[in-house]
C-alpha cells in the first residue's frame, strides 16, 4: 500500500447524531389515501415506524463498530482536470498469497458495505475454489469519499479513480465485479483500462443501450422473435415497466439534482423514504430488518458530501438526461461474465450482454434482485469461483495469481 494511504475509523461526533434526532423529533408525515399500500410510494406507516425506531432506538454506535471490523483507509487520487479527491474504501486481503485483486463497486442507493457479506467467502483460504484481496471503495462523493466540486464528473474520471485506486495498492492486475453504477462503471473501467490493468470482470446487471439494425443487426433482428418467444418479450415487458412504475427518481436525478438534493439533505424522514422505496421495490422478498435499513440511510445521511452529491451522478452520467449512460463507450474484448437475477429491475435479453464485451461466462439464478451481493452473497460468490477458479473462463487472467 502508498504511503499516501491511511487506516479510516467511522466515528460520526455526538452533535450530528444530535442533531438527527432533533431532526426525527421535529418531522411532519403527509397524509395518504385509504388502502394506498406500495401503490403511491413508501407507505406512511412504514415511514413512520422506521422514523420512530431512528430516532429512539438504533444504535449507530453499534452499526459502526461493527463497520470498523473491516479494514478501511483513505487515499488521495488525483484526476486529469478535477484535481485530487480523497477516497475512502474497505481493503480485506486474504491470507493466501496469490490471491487474485477484486475490485467490488456499489451503485446508487448503495454503498461500499454491500461487500460485508461476500468479504469471508471471498477472502476464504479453501482448495476448492480461489481466493480474492477484495477492495469496495465509496465511489467520489458516497458514503466517506470526497464528491467533485467541478461539474462534468462523469463516467472516465469515475474509471480514473478506480484505476487509480487499484494501482495505489499495488494491483497493477485486477478483476472487477459491479451492478447499477458499478455495471456501467465497469464498461468505461474496461474501455480505458481494459487489458493492461482490467483483466476480466463479471457483472450482475449486463444491460447495454438498445441495439439497432447498424450496430447490432443480428440481437436487433432477434427482436422480431417477440410474438414466439416468451423469454425475450417478458424482458422487454420488464424494459418497459422500469421507467413507468420506478424510473421518477432516474428523471429527477438526472434533470433537476440540486432542486431534490434539499430535501434528501435537510429532511432525513424526506431521505429514508426516498431510498427505503427502492429497497422494497427492487429485491426478491429480501427480508430487511429496521436495523439493516437504517444503518444503510445513515451511511447517506451522515455521508462526507451528503446526499445531493450522489443524485448529481445521474445529471452527469447522463449529460442531464440529454444522453444515455454509456455515452462514449463501445464493445471490448475484455473477458466479460454476466450473471442474471430473476427480480433485477432493469432486466433487459441476455443477448445484450454480447453488446458489452467478449461474454465468457453467463450463469442464472432462481432467487435475488438489484442487490445480488447482500440478497443472495453465496450465489455471486460461486459465479467469480466459477469464472475465476481452474477450469473456468477466465482462470489465471491476472498474471502470477490463481487465487489458490
Amino acid at each position: 500500500m502508498t504511503s499516501s494511504a491511511k487506516p479510516f475509523t467511522v466515528h460520526v461526533p455526538d452533535a450530528e447524531l444530535e442533531l438527527l434526532r432533533k431532526k426525527l423529533d421535529l418531522a411532519r408525515f403527509p397524509d395518504e389515501l385509504d388502502g394506498a399500500g406500495w401503490e403511491y410510494g413508501a407507505p406512511l406507516a412504514d415511514i413512520k415506524r422506521l422514523t420512530a425506531y431512528w430516532r429512539d432506538s438504533f444504535d449507530w454506535r453499534k452499526a459502526e463498530k461493527a463497520m470498523n471490523e473491516i479494514p478501511q483507509f483513505t487515499t488521495d487520487i488525483e484526476v486529469d482536470g478535477f484535481g485530487t479527491l480523497n477516497i475512502h474504501f474497505a481493503h480485506q486481503r486474504s491470507k493466501v498469497e496469490n490471491a487474485i485483486p477484486l475490485l467490488f463497486v456499489h451503485g446508487w442507493p448503495g454503498h461500499f458495505l454491500e461487500v460485508r457479506k461476500l468479504l469471508p467467502l471471498l477472502t476464504s483460504d479453501s482448495p476448492d475454489h480461489p481466493s480474492f484481496h477484495v477492495v469496495s471503495p465509496s465511489l467520489p462523493g458516497y458514503g466517506f469519499s470526497e464528491a467533485p466540486t467541478k461539474p462534468g464528473f462523469a463516467g472516465y474520471q469515475y474509471a480514473e479513480v478506480l484505476n487509480k485506486l487499484m494501482l495505489s495498492l499495488g494491483y497493477d492486475e485486477y478483476v472487477y465485479q459491479g451492478g447499477d453504477w458499478g455495471h456501467i462503471l465497469g464498461v468505461y473501467v474496461a474501455n480505458r483500462y481494459g487489458h493492461k490493468h482490467l483483466k476480466a470482470w463479471l457483472s450482475n446487471m449486463p444491460g447495454y443501450r438498445p441495439p439497432t439494425l447498424f450496430t447490432h443487426p443480428l440481437i436487433f433482428l432477434e427482436m422480431l422473435t417477440m410474438p414466439f418467444n416468451k423469454r425475450l418479450a417478458d424482458a422487454f415487458t420488464a424494459i418497459k415497466k422500469f421507467p413507468k412504475k420506478h424510473g421518477g427518481f432516474v428523471f429527477l436525478q438526472a434533470t433537476v439534482p440540486q432542486t431534490i438534493g434539499y430535501s434528501l439533505t435537510d429532511s432525513p424522514v424526506g431521505l429514508l423514504a426516498w431510498i427505503y422505496e427502492k429497497l422494497h421495490e427492487v429485491v426478491d422478498n429480501y427480508p430487511w430488518t429496521d436495523d439493516e435499513v437504517l444503518e444503510w440511510i445513515s451511511i447517506y445521511w451522515f455521508s462526507r458530501a451528503g446526499p445531493t452529491a450522489t443524485a448529481r451522478m445521474y445529471y452527469e452520467m447522463t449529460g442531464g438526461h440529454k444522453h444515455d449512460v454509456f455515452e462514449g463507450t463501445k464493445w471490448t474484448s475484455v473477458p466479460f461474465g454476466a450473471c442474471h437475477f430473476p427480480r433485477e429491475p432493469p432486466r433487459v435479453p441476455k443477448s445484450w450482454a454480447h453488446m458489452v464485451g467478449k461474454v465468457v461466462f453467463e450463469s442464472e439464478h432462481d432467487a435475488g434482485g438489484h442487490f445480488a451481493a447482500v440478497e443472495q452473497p453465496e450465489k455471486l460468490a460461486g459465479d467469480l469461483y466459477k469464472m475465476f477458479g481452474k477450469g473456468g473462463p477466465a482462470y489465471g487472467v491476472v498474471s502470477g495469481k490463481d487465487g489458490y
